[in-house]
């Protein structure tokens, strides 16, 4: 036999480790080319063999013939069942819904408020992302330092001018999400701004913040700002990191578009008109105007040096009540008291009592505390002037009557118009644009024509009153601002001016002048149950009007963000 007879084929190799056949010899048979081994079995007990193919091979894993253990379902369709497939009753937690996360359709014909007011009450796993725009001529995308400066400065103007805090949060977002950084968490507190992007889960978030010292009105200015996160979060419209820079830059600069004595004439003119509202004749018009506009000049010299609105406020009260306590001294036959609830009237923080209930309501409690503290303090500083001078009036002889508080006057057209004439000096006092005025304006007589012919006519209280009222305002003032894609605030603060509680106020302080507690506290209790239906009212009919239109995605995700302020 030939060396290549005797050579086994490759797939006919046999190892030492084989079990040999019978007769001790391992192969073919051919003792010649057989092994043994000291491991050899004796003849007879060897396992039987296995039959395997030439496309197979053996393993000593493999399990002897005959004991077959069945595999559960669960491999692929036709495949080999495996020991780490899933078992038949195993179930695994679902994490996502089995279809899917429903797609939020953000349509663009809506305001950019609503679409980043529904983003931001998701969780960040199921915003959809951005669309992936360049910016002019930025290459390498965008730079995420100066994109979240950009939206801290942005959103310190917003807050700085007086909007809400949802609303900041929403103009923060939607600036970031125009630059591509989606993964954003803007925090608003009633003096810090901060925003945090994370570019993915492995990497370090970034965090920027910016504190807010200072505070002015100046609607024109946040109508500016609205404009330009207007143009940013446009698709169509592509504008570069340094233009909006510039822009940012130039409202900055900008004057208000209302000298310092418009103001001032304004603020006498506010108090005359309101006091023509609780029955003030052309005298009283006259000395109401001339407080008002006395006190404005006090409160002016008193921030020139330096005094905070604590003061300012309590400086500024006491010129209209210093007046309406000389005619009465004077025994002029004039409505002292009137006098002094027009003077009141200019100085009433209505606007900030609307935003810190507004935050309340939209579940920004830290804010909502903050804002309404200020208001407290503006309220005392109030509080404080015109006590003085009525302590003082009281001392010195004056007659003053707090039961005049009971009878009401009506004269439908005088007050209309004097209601009018109060929102649009509110307006100008606000420093709101031009174009605004009109419509605020109207808003304002529309909003006095309602209350007074539920109180007057129907005999409805005049805190339901009030509200309602106050909610109409609130509903046309969203109306508008969505038409125009600009804030509500130029289009409700200043109209409800004439709802703002006055009179109830000043005979509240009258009655504690007069060690009246009681009836005092009555009035002041009065007051603060107007307030709070003017603030309610507002953002009722605001967030009607968000109810009823069209929302992104739907009525209903639209509107799930809601559940944020149930409690659980």
């Amino acid at each position: 036999m030939t060396d290549e007879a005797r050579k086994p084929a490759s797939d006919e190799a046999r190892s030492a480790y084989a079990v040999p056949l019978a007769g001790g010899t391992s192969g073919s048979g051919d003792g010649d080319s057989s092994t043994t081994s000291e491991f050899t079995l004796p003849e007879g007990t060897a396992p039987p063999r296995p039959v395997v193919g030439e496309a197979e091979t053996t393993s000593e894993f493999a399990l002897p013939n005959g004991l077959d253990v069945p595999q559960p379902p669960g491999g692929d369709a036709g495949g080999p069942a495996s020991a780490f497939n899933t078992p038949r009753t195993y179930r695994a937690p679902v994490f996502t819904p089995p279809l899917g996360i429903p797609v939020v359709s953000l349509t663009k014909d809506v305001p950019w408020q609503d679409r980043m007011r529904t983003m931001l009450r998701m969780p960040v796993t199921e915003r959809p992302a951005p669309e992936r725009l360049r910016k002019a001529a930025e290459e390498d995308g965008p730079a995420v330092p100066r994109v979240l400066d950009m939206s801290l400065r942005i959103g310190e103007l917003l807050l700085a001018g007086g909007e809400g805090a949802e609303d900041v949060e929403a103009a923060m977002f939607a600036v970031c999400r125009s630059y591509g950084l989606d993964r954003c968490e803007p925090t608003v507190t009633f003096t810090l701004l901060s925003i945090t992007y994370q570019p993915s889960l492995v990497e370090d978030p970034v965090t920027a913040s910016r504190t807010v010292r200072r505070r002015g009105t100046d609607y024109t200015r946040l109508a500016a700002v609205y404009r330009l996160v207007d143009d940013l979060s446009d698709s169509e419209t592509a504008t570069s990191l340094e233009e909006a820079y510039r822009r940012l830059a130039e409202i900055r600069r900008n004057r208000h578009p209302y000298p310092g004595w418009a103001l001032t004439v304004a603020a006498g003119l506010l108090a005359g008109a309101a006091s023509v509202l609780v029955g003030g004749d052309v005298v009283v018009f006259v000395a109401a105007a001339l407080g008002a506009m006395l006190g404005d000049r006090l409160a002016w010299l008193c921030a020139g040096r330096g005094l905070p609105e604590f003061y300012q406020f309590t400086v500024a009260a006491m010129p209209p009540a210093a007046i309406g306590i000389a005619l009465t001294a004077a025994h002029v036959d004039v409505k002292a008291s009137a006098v002094v609830t027009g003077g009141l009237f200019a100085l009433l923080p209505g606007r900030a009592l609307v935003a810190g209930v507004q935050d309340g309501l939209t579940g920004f409690y830290i804010t909502a505390s903050a804002r309404l503290l200020e208001v407290m303090y503006f309220f005392v500083g109030i509080v404080v002037g015109v006590l003085l001078i009525l302590y003082f009036g009281v001392k010195l002889g004056a007659e003053l009557n707090p039961d005049a508080a009971l009878g009401s006057v009506e004269r439908p057209l005088w007050q209309i118009s004097a209601s009018m004439l109060v929102s649009l000096t509110f307006a100008v006092m606000l420093q709101q644009e031009r174009s605004t005025v009109l419509i605020v304006t109207l808003n304002g007589g529309v909003a006095w024509s309602v209350y007074g012919a539920m109180h007057y006519t129907g005999g409805f209280s005049p805190v339901a009153s009030t509200a309602v009222a106050a909610g109409l305002v609130g509903l046309f003032g969203q109306l508008l601002s969505r038409y125009r894609y600009a804030s509500a605030l130029p289009y409700t603060t200043a109209a409800i001016g004439p709802l703002l509680p006055g009179s109830p106020t000043y005979f509240g302080l009258l009655s504690i002048a007069q060690n009246d507690m009681d009836a005092g506290l009555v009035s002041l209790s009065k007051a603060a149950a107007l307030a709070m239906a003017i603030a309610i009212g507002v953002n009722l009919g605001s967030e009607i009007s968000r109810l009823f239109l069209r929302v992104p995605g739907g009525s209903a995700g639209g509107r799930r963000a809601a559940k944020r302020t149930r409690g659980f």
